[in-house]
């Protein structure tokens, strides 16, 4: 086994994503991994903890944030994430101002200007600028937590990656992991990818492909389901345009016909957002009904409400994501990493049960684990 130092990320996009992700990396102390963690997959994911995660670049567009030292630009509008963690040092790290492309939906506009304010001081990022930047930085692994439906940005990013030699976690549902040609291009590369589109720790998506899973393995027949969700950030905001919100229904609606016992027909399943609520902030809430048959075809029904702070529920597993990514970059592992992607992602190249997925990612794991230095 090789031995492990530091894991070195650059985030594109400093959102409630980024931070919960970052207000994690200093809960989770060595001091309180010796109590029962609550929230990761393993305090020690094969020899990493979260600690061993440093933020080395970040890149926004939005004046708030660009030119600030990204611990502060965290908590900076229009941000809404709860604070578990207030206390986050400067770290060094100032936000640069990224690419606009199709980040930015100019719907958004109309409801609050203020939260969606691009600093038009500072001139975009090229490519060039983000892969020296990498580069310089040192970075080992790109985060994309850019909107959904920012097609042409997360491309331009996973480009960056490439050109830059570092390892790429698509965290939207646009479709990046699960393109043939990308897919090949990081493995050329020996790169690694995982993706596309988190999948929460306990969220909408996973307990929807849990129930459904359930009905194939006991013989019911889901006859009709639907997963509505409605929240108050800037990402349900966002998906208030329709077309933006298209591969993010792909995603979680295949995220749910990937386990059904026959695939459903269009009209009896729908899954995905369903309205932006401002007071709700980060809050998620999500419903969820299945109708079904029983034994003699008699008619079953089942309601469900979840109800979540969005953002943390996806930090937990953005960090395992990391720790994996780290373990393929410390093994010379590149292309996609298929069990990491299967268990931590809605829209995979290949769909595996959860059962399956969290096998092959525990192998994963346990095949790549490197060795911590000793003291």
């Amino acid at each position: 086994m090789k031995t492990k130092g530091g894991i070195r990320i650059a985030i594109a996009g400093v959102g409630n994503c980024a931070s919960a992700l970052i207000q994690g990396l200093h809960y989770y102390t060595p001091a309180r991994g010796a109590e029962d963690v609550v929230g990761l997959m393993h305090e020690s994911l094969g020899g990493y903890r979260p600690s061993d995660i440093e933020v080395v670049a970040a890149f926004d567009i939005d004046a708030r944030k660009v030119g600030t030292d990204v611990s502060r630009a965290i908590f900076a509008r229009p941000n809404c994430v709860v604070t578990f963690q207030p206390e986050v040092p400067d770290s060094g790290v100032t936000v640069r101002m990224g690419a606009v492309l199709d980040g930015l939906s100019e719907h958004m506009a109309a409801y609050d200007p203020q939260r969606t304010f691009v600093r038009a001081d500072v001139p975009e990022s090229t490519k060039a600028d983000i892969v020296a930047e990498l580069r310089r930085s040192g970075a080992q692994i790109l985060l994309n937590y850019l909107p959904v439906g920012s097609e042409q940005a997360a491309r331009f990013y996973a480009e960056c990656a490439l050109e830059a030699g570092v390892g790429f976690i698509n965290n939207i549902p646009v479709f990046i992991a699960s393109d043939p040609e990308f897919a090949s291009r990081f493995a050329a590369k020996g790169l690694p990818i995982i993706g596309d589109d988190i999948k929460s720790q306990l969220g909408a998506t996973i307990v929807h492909r849990v129930l459904t899973d359930l009905f194939a393995k006991r013989g019911v027949k889901l006859l009709r389901t639907y997963q509505l969700n409605t929240g108050g950030n800037t990402d349900f905001l966002n998906m208030k345009n329709q077309q933006r919100l298209e591969s993010k229904k792909t995603s979680k609606t295949e995220a749910v016909q990937a386990v059904a016992k026959v695939r459903m027909e269009d009209e009896t399943i729908h899954v995905g957002p369903s309205d932006y609520v401002p007071w709700q902030n980060d809050n998620k809430v999500c419903f969820i009904r299945m109708e079904g048959q029983l034994f003699g075809n008699v008619p079953m029904e089942l309601e469900l409400r979840l109800s979540v702070q969005d953002s943390p529920n996806s930090a937990g597993v953005a960090i395992d994501m990391i720790r994996c990514c780290k373990l393929a970059l410390d093994h010379g592992v590149g292309g996609v990493l298929a069990g990491p992607s299967a268990y931590f992602c809605k829209h995979p190249p290949v769909q595996y049960t959860d059962d399956e997925a969290h096998e092959l990612v525990e192998a994963f794991i346990e095949t790549y684990a490197v060795q911590a230095v000793p003291a």
